[in-house]
């Protein structure tokens, strides 16, 4: 079987433990060359398609869109056609048996008919077969849908492709994807909405459990108590996300590998239910979810966080943004590029807080350039995608990065070097009317700013009342690694650029 190779999930990224198949890109039984879209995965922080590592064609798909695998798990085999289905078959449970990952069921090939059915053409609706149905299984679209898609759409690879096949104009889909991007699944509920139908899938045979580690796991850095709790419910331990002190396996990290080995059994249709009165939605937290509460979680647990807050005297900022947006063409600048800039200036002043912190290590890496990450709020949770040397960048530079980073990270597509590390971040919140609040630390970084909103103030200055316009910031800091003065000469650093932005300018 020299002939048979495998997809397997990829690893971008030095923290990418496991990736969820969200939709295929090419069908069974389709050739491609190497660098061609075989799928989109996604991480914990992004969504990114894979390109083919080989020239191949496609025999069996054995991820299906939802599942969530490790890293390095099968997720397709390919094979030339002069492989048998028996051998490829063969093959799939090989893998099912050491991985885990079981392949589809082959489906058998409809039996053959005398005549071959007409199609009456409808008034109101066209039944068009997709080549991705199975034959005999027609996808009804209504003619209110009818037409061709125009212009840059924003919509998956394989929502375009559908589209194309049932001449379905995509700007009448409504979507509902990450960042406003239309899927497959806007497309069909689209045809539903509008009274066409849409032919049944073929249910897939997946075992939907990930493969079980079978390595000796004495040697695994565990607390007592998630020892003894992963003898007693099965679980071995190199199966569990360390996210405990020191690193080592916690009780909360057995529970969560049992829970993904052992999913409960569907209830009985005539079983009470103790929810029945109460109308709810069960939404499982996705892959970034999960991550963003491990890592913010373990950040709140272990380091000692202490927090500084001073107020910004911003007018003469407000007045130069302005001046420089009125006669620099194409450029467009914010409150919170100022900010950016202003930070990763006092960051190279004050080098003590363009830290991270090596827990495992126990030691301070402490960094000459500013990476200055910028937190972005997304409907799956929250990135921070990076300026990198921020310190040596012009305003109009970092204004221009930052709104390619955030277009990149509501598209989920950041490369893993583009939202991890950093030496310092920036969360905002200042847009939304909050005047001021506290963040928690990015690990490993050491700090992290808070800016809120900027607001009128009254102020006596030279025995007059007169109106300030004062933003106030909350630096929040690992005592571990910053003492207090420290924070304070960072903040007054801060607020010298702040209040005399010229000094950016220089």
């Amino acid at each position: 079987m020299s002939d048979l190779a495998v997809v397997e999930i990829p690893k971008w990224g030095l923290s990418m433990e496991e990736g969820t198949v969200v939709e295929w890109l090419v069908t069974e039984g389709t050739a491609f060359t190497k660098g061609d879209l075989l799928c989109e995965i996604e991480t914990s922080k992004i969504t990114n398609q894979l390109e083919a590592p080989f020239d191949g064609l496609l025999r069996r798909i054995l991820a299906k869109p939802g599942d969530t695998l490790p890293v390095s798990a099968p997720i397709a085999i390919c094979a030339p056609m002069s492989v048998s289905d028996a051998e490829v078959d063969s093959f799939a449970a090989d893998l099912a048996k050491t991985t885990g990952v079981a392949s589809p069921a082959p489906q058998p090939a409809p039996a053959p008919t005398a005549t071959s059915p007409v199609v009456q053409s409808l008034p109101v609706a066209t039944p068009v077969t997709s080549p991705a149905t199975p034959a005999g299984r027609a996808t009804v679209v209504p003619d209110v849908l009818h037409g061709t898609t125009q212009g840059d759409v924003f919509a998956t690879r394989h929502a375009l492709r559908l589209a194309d096949e049932l001449s379905i104009d995509l700007a009448r889909v409504t979507p509902t994807g990450r960042g406003g991007r239309i899927s497959v699944t806007d497309v069909e509920q689209a045809i539903l909405d509008a009274g066409g139908t849409v032919a049944a899938k073929a249910p897939a045979v997946r075992s939907g459990i990930p493969g079980r580690s079978t390595r000796d796991d004495r040697g695994v850095a565990a607390t007592p108590v998630a020892r003894r709790l992963a003898g007693k419910l099965g679980v071995n331990l190199h199966d569990c996300r360390a996210t405990g002190s020191r690193g080592r396996v916690c009780e909360a990290d057995v529970r969560d590998a049992a829970r993904r080995f052992s999913p409960e059994p569907a209830a009985s249709p005539n079983a009470p239910s103790s929810t029945a009165a109460v109308d709810h939605e069960t939404i499982p937290l996705s892959a970034m979810r999960r991550a963003i509460a491990s890592r913010l979680q373990e950040s709140k647990r272990n380091a000692p966080h202490f927090r500084l807050t001073v107020d910004l005297k911003i007018d003469d900022l407000l007045r130069l943004r302005d001046e420089i947006n009125a006669t620099v063409a194409g450029v467009k600048l914010s409150v919170n590029d100022f900010i950016v800039k202003a930070c990763a200036m006092a960051l190279v002043k004050v080098p003590d807080v363009n830290i991270q912190y090596d827990e495992q290590a126990q030691s301070v890496l402490r960094y000459t350039s500013a990476d200055v990450s910028v937190a972005v709020a997304l409907p799956a949770g929250l990135i921070t995608p990076i300026v990198r040397g921020a310190d040596g960048r012009s305003l109009a530079q970092i204004s221009s990065e930052i709104a390619t980073l955030v277009t990149k990270a509501k598209a989920g597509t950041l490369q893993p070097d583009e939202f991890q590390g950093g030496t310092f971040t920036v969360s905002n919140l200042g847009m939304f009317g909050v005047r001021q609040f506290d963040a928690i630390i990015n690990p490993p970084q050491g700090a992290i700013l808070a800016v809120g909103t900027a607001t009128e103030r009254p102020e006596i200055a030279g025995g007059e009342l007169v109106s300030t316009t004062i933003m106030s910031v909350t630096l929040s800091c690992d005592h571990r690694v910053i003492d207090g003065a420290t924070g304070a000469r960072f903040l007054q650093q801060l607020r010298a650029y702040v209040e005399s932005p010229a000094l950016m300018l220089v």
